[in-house]
């Protein structure tokens, strides 16, 4: 059993790190109540700071509330260990120091046994990379990750902490903003959801949400109706598709039903988009990863300009449900998913066996510690499933191709 563990938190917020960090303190206390638990705050940058707090008795009394919670106790950062230069630019290391390093000997002063990770694609690699540097150097630390990201984008973990309620609370941002329509004729709403190279998001929120329309009691016959809340098209970086052949069929329900609504990914297009921005001189700004920060892209709103233009409309309205999205507690689906890559990050830590902890896709979706090199960011989404399927054929969405 571990005497010392640490948490941190990394990368954009998800509904689960609140949850996670309570359901890491119960499942110790109940099983291990003399382990001692530190959370480094603000992710990575509290790791080489040595910035942290402790979990004392009155937290863990108290650890079970935060299953009420979004956001993080701990605090979040976006930091890349074997980003050198973005780190000693961050005040971070001192030039001339090596970042992991640093974070390995922190840890090893500490008396830290075991550190977990809470994070998405970049977290759990960086994670990775802690991992391999403490093995190499005999450091004897154990590194055990939970994936949380709403995008639903690592390979190989089936299903990711916190996509399940994003894309409900997705939905149920645009139950109220679609009523915008009736504000201004000939009403084109953008409803823009988060996600860079991975649709999963877009297209399970608009799933949920066609659910939610499916479920509603209209009145007859008198301006409200199915069409008027139903979704007219869904774009996701995965699939391809024509502006003018998108814009006639906008147009057209815009003309039947005196609005149209799309929901987009946030990265549905961004590649073209950056090269136009480039190709003007403008710089576009990246983060420690190397992405670029699609909040100053803007792909929402650039398509909004282009189709105002293509379809007639008399008023475009973007709107994001990303943060509302992501820094919601998290529902029953995800509460239960929490709770067994929890129990399972504890039983990992332990035995001592390092890994992101999920349910395999290679191994037949068993949940397990699925070793750091077989890590991947960017899963696409597969349009071909049968539910996304569905959900086009329900809104009549033609081929835009």
């Amino acid at each position: 059993m571990p005497k010392k563990v640490a948490l941190l938190t990394a990368g954009g917020l998800a509904p689960c790190l609140s949850s996670a960090v309570g359901g890491l303190i119960q499942r110790y206390t109940e099983i291990s109540p003399e382990t001692e638990i530190i959370g480094f705050t603000n992710g990575y940058d509290g790791l080489l700071r040595k910035n942290f707090l402790k979990v004392t008795p009155k937290v863990r009394k108290s650890a079970h509330l935060l299953q009420n919670f979004g956001g993080s106790p701990l605090g979040n950062s976006r930091v890349k260990l074997s980003n050198v230069k973005d780190c000693v630019k961050k005040g971070l290391v001192k030039e001339g120091e090596d970042p992991l390093q640093v974070a390995a000997e922190n840890l090893k002063s500490l008396g830290i046994e075991v550190l977990h990770t809470i994070g998405g694609d970049d977290t759990s690699l960086t994670a990775a990379e802690l991992a391999k540097y403490l093995y190499t150097h005999g450091y004897g630390l154990t590194v055990i990750g939970l994936p949380k990201t709403v995008d639903n984008d690592i390979t190989p973990i089936a299903q990711t902490l916190g996509a399940f309620t994003a894309a409900g609370q997705g939905a149920r941002f645009f139950l109220n903003v679609v009523a915008e329509t009736s504000a201004n004729p000939k009403m084109l709403l953008v409803h823009e959801v988060m996600g860079r190279n991975c649709g999963y998001l877009t297209a399970r929120t608009a799933y949920d949400y066609n659910a939610l329309v499916k479920k509603t009691d209209f009145p007859e016959n008198f301006g409200i109706d199915k069409d008027v809340y139903g979704i007219d098209a869904v774009l996701i970086p995965e699939v391809e598709y024509d502006l003018d052949k998108l814009a006639e069929h906008l147009k057209k329900r815009i003309e039947e039903n005196d609005s149209a609504k799309i929901f987009i990914s946030e990265g549905a297009g961004a590649s073209g988009i950056v090269k136009e921005l480039e190709a003007k001189g403008l710089e576009v700004p990246r983060d420690a990863f190397g992405h670029v920060k699609l909040d100053k892209v803007n792909v929402g709103q650039w398509h909004a300009d282009v189709l105002m233009a293509k379809t007639n409309a008399g008023k475009v309205l973007v709107q994001k449900s990303g943060y509302f999205s992501r820094a919601a507690r998290p529902n029953k689906q995800d509460l239960m998913l929490i709770k067994s890559m929890v129990d399972m990050a504890v039983e990992m830590a332990v035995k001592g066996v390092p890994g992101i902890i999920g349910h395999d896709e290679e191994r037949h979706e068993v949940l397990r510690a699925i070793e750091f090199e077989r890590i991947q960011g960017g899963k696409p989404f597969n349009p071909e499933v049968s539910w996304y399927k569905t959900l086009l054929k329900e809104i009549g969405q033609p081929d835009f191709k």
